[in-house]
């Protein structure tokens, strides 16, 4: 994945991941106008864009593309995060400011995050 998407590349990847099939622009024009005026040309160029970003595969089906969505929606978060932590200088600090900033609810999603990681933990080996 190359980058963070900008708010037209978001709001097509919304509706890609909220269908969750291999969908065609049309498709997502339709859903995309449910809420503004959109042209079928600039929904194209954005979702070429963003394949070319590595977010959408696509496959010729007729003479229409279907896309498909590489990652969900929270590996693309975590990839964002991952690149944000590789650029913050020492990764402890960064951490530190990180979860210093976080609200209520965000310390709430962080704790049971490392609660669904720490039941996934291994036992340890008991000795021979």
């Amino acid at each position: 994945m190359k980058g963070q998407l900008g708010e037209l590349e978001d709001a097509v990847m919304t509706r890609v991941w909220r269908l969750d099939r291999p969908v065609t622009v049309r498709e997502v024009m339709v859903e995309l106008r449910r809420e503004r005026t959109i042209a079928y040309t600039t929904v194209m160029t954005v979702m070429d864009k963003v394949h070319r970003k590595g977010l959408l595969s696509r496959e010729l089906d007729g003479r229409a593309y279907r896309y498909t969505a590489v990652a969900t929606r929270a590996d693309y978060a975590a990839a964002l995060m991952d690149e944000a932590w590789s650029h913050g200088g020492r990764r402890a600090d960064t951490l530190v400011a990180f979860l210093g900033r976080m609200t209520a609810d965000q310390r709430t999603a962080f704790e049971e995050a490392l609660r669904i990681l720490g039941s996934r933990a291994e036992p340890p080996a008991t000795p021979p």
